[in-house]
């Protein structure tokens, strides 16, 4: 399992390398907690669809990385994660600017972890809203 307190130490730092998902979308971890995590990802023109728009499947997949790295904040040595449900809800459209995602750790039992996102603008209009559960596995 990955040694998710030095990969999370990486990415405070910067280094987004391990993790080529969060560089190819260009989220950029702004802030870690136990038990949360909030990340920035500019709009860039090749995330607009038909409409003019973001690609909801982005704010999505936004969200739930978002809400995996708050839960990898409470992971113990050898402990790791799998997504096991995701469900979003869409509030509004974003064109322009960054989008904000905000997310937090609801519960943490002994085999699921229950956590929520809300990706927002840089204004703070909420844009859309997720909830995940994710099971816990042990080495």
């Amino acid at each position: 399992m990955p040694d998710f307190p030095k990969y999370l130490e990486r990415l405070q730092s910067g280094d987004r390398s391990m993790n080529p998902f969060l560089d190819f979308m260009g989220m950029v971890l702004e802030q870690l907690d136990d038990g949360y995590a909030r990340f920035r990802m500019p709009v860039r023109d090749e995330f607009l669809q038909g409409a003019g728009v973001v690609q909801g499947g982005l704010m999505v997949a936004m969200a739930s990385e978002t809400i995996a790295h708050a839960v990898m904040t409470l992971l113990k040595p050898g402990e790791g994660i799998a997504t096991i449900e995701l469900k979003n809800n869409f509030l509004a459209t974003a064109k322009e600017g960054n989008l904000i995602a905000e997310g937090r750790v609801f519960k943490k039992g002994g085999t699921v972890i229950i956590g929520d996102a809300m990706v927002s603008s840089e204004s703070g209009k909420p844009l859309s809203r997720a909830s995940s559960s994710i099971l816990l596995l042990k080495r």
